[in-house]
């Protein structure tokens, strides 16, 4: 269930089983959205972040950006989750950025040579400037 905090960022946790996954959300005053992921990103935690992401599409923001620096582990279904959210923004004609990719992140990026078809940035700041 989501919660809003006092910044305003909207936050969700997946099964509370398996809270492994921490999804944050935030709006800049430009529009664009900001998608905060902490956690490990795979087919057993993936849930809220593809809910969240799904609903920031629909919102069709100018950018949509998925901040990764608190990702600890990204197996497959962590990947094909960005690729089709890629696609979706895409198709809808919205800027899709990776930010401040962690390690975990790039190694899975890298072995498949996604990289290549993502905009990834150092930082949500950068990401957010272009």
């Amino acid at each position: 269930m989501p919660a809003e905090n006092e910044q305003g960022a909207t936050t969700m946790a997946g099964d509370p089983r398996n809270t492994a996954l921490e999804v944050q959300v935030r709006r800049t005053p430009d529009g664009a959205a900001v998608c905060s992921l902490s956690g490990d990103l795979d087919i057993e935690s993936l849930a809220p972040a593809q809910e969240s992401l799904t609903v920031l599409l629909g919102q069709n923001p100018p950018v949509l950006v998925a901040d990764l620096q608190g990702i600890g582990f990204c197996d497959s279904s962590g990947l094909n989750l960005l690729l089709k959210t890629r696609a979706a923004a895409l198709g809808a004609g919205i800027e899709f950025r990776l930010a401040a990719a962690a390690p975990a992140v790039m190694r899975v990026l890298e072995l498949s040579g996604a990289q290549a078809v993502f905009s990834l940035h150092p930082s949500v700041d950068a990401a957010l400037t272009g």
